[in-house]
């Protein structure tokens, strides 16, 4: 498997840096996390009108680019280097379970207004008491029930649910629901409740349970990438901050102590890359080792995004944990991503599991 970057892909790292090292500022990041939004859809619509991210991974008959895991992982990396807000991880991952789902009416019907930035889309797929349930009603399908810690479900216009109904799991699209905003700690990625009360939906057919496991697969890869470029990050700010702050007349990144700390942090970033590549890549091919690979990158990512953060504001010192600093918004969006979608114990206890039950475990 090659994990070298091919020019295009290289080509277009350089465009969504370029593209948010302009519209998605810190200045702007904290401009937005308190407003109603928590990020700036101005700016959403012109990364879909002049860059098409929101689509790149929708196949060209629906308004896409037809790019698959390697190129949306890519610009979650320059997403997470820039701690971007908006909800693009949940675009991804809902035009992803509508591609699995091999549903054309709903791929046909959904992904041109995803593509097109102009519908903000989530998935939910986790549970809330009393879960989910769908029944017929006069018009067609209905939900009722709750779902919890969804990301971006307070700012979605479209929601992919899973729904138990009396043939057993469905995946169904959602435009009416009610959203309770839950306090966390990543203001960043804001999560809801969603709560169903007899609400319309669409069934998307397709067996859902597989189109589950494969967008979690897709997710947890994507994490990985995303958990690299806020480490990355981190990682050249310590850096620049060590070779300027001086104390005892000497630049602290002089001090052996310091030279260490950085070169760790360096190790974490690089290996975390070579993980999260190689899970992208997997998902990519299909491959029978994805959802292993995807398991191992989020784990070990989310771990070395928790790391170097953890260092960088030791690093800095005094100015590490103020307010004005940027270290610990990263700090807790590495929290958020361990978190999300299986913890890092949850991904090791399944490698045991997966390992234990190919008769590979000692």
């Amino acid at each position: 498997m090659d994990l070298a970057f091919s020019d295009e892909q290289e080509e277009l790292r350089g465009v969504v840096r370029a593209f948010l090292g302009e519209h998605a500022t810190e200045a702007e990041l904290r401009r937005h996390l308190d407003g109603a939004a928590g990020y700036d859809p101005a700016g959403w619509a012109r990364m879909a009108g002049q860059l098409g991210l929101q689509g790149l991974a929708v196949p060209e008959e629906f308004g896409g680019s037809g790019a698959g895991p390697v190129e949306t992982g890519i610009v979650l990396e320059e997403m997470g280097r820039a701690l971007y807000s908006g909800p693009y991880l949940s675009a991804v991952l809902a035009v992803r379970a509508l591609l699995a789902a091999g549903d054309a009416g709903a791929a046909a019907e959904l992904l041109p207004g995803i593509a097109s930035g102009s519908t903000v889309a989530a998935v939910a797929f986790g549970e809330g008491a009393p879960g989910v349930s769908a029944e017929d009603g006069p018009d067609g399908p209905v939900l009722h029930g709750v779902k919890d810690l969804v990301p971006d479900g307070g700012r979605a216009g479209l929601v992919l649910v899973t729904a138990s109904g009396a043939d057993g799991l469905g995946l169904y699209a959602v435009r009416g629901f009610t959203a309770v905003p839950l306090r966390t700690l990543d203001a960043t990625r804001p999560l809801a409740r969603l709560e169903f009360a007899g609400v319309p939906a669409r069934r998307i057919g397709g067996d859902a349970a597989r189109i589950v496991e494969d967008v979690l697969v897709h997710a947890r890869a994507a994490l990985a990438a995303e958990a690299v470029g806020g480490a990355a990050f981190l990682l050249d700010r310590t850096v620049a901050h060590v070779r300027d702050r001086v104390q005892f007349g000497e630049p602290i990144g002089s001090f052996q102590a310091v030279q260490h700390a950085c070169a760790q942090m360096y190790v974490e970033v690089e290996s975390a890359r070579a993980a999260a590549h190689h899970a992208l890549l997997a998902a990519a091919a299909g491959s029978p080792e994805a959802p292993l690979a995807a398991s191992l990158a989020k784990a070990y990512c989310a771990d070395a995004f928790i790391r170097v953060a953890t260092e960088a504001i030791q690093l800095h010192g005094g100015i590490g944990v103020t307010w004005e600093h940027p270290a610990h918004l990263y700090f807790r969006r590495a929290q958020g991503v361990q978190a999300l979608f299986g913890s890092s114990d949850r991904h090791r206890d399944d490698l045991v599991d997966r390992l234990a039950t190919s008769g590979r475990a000692s």
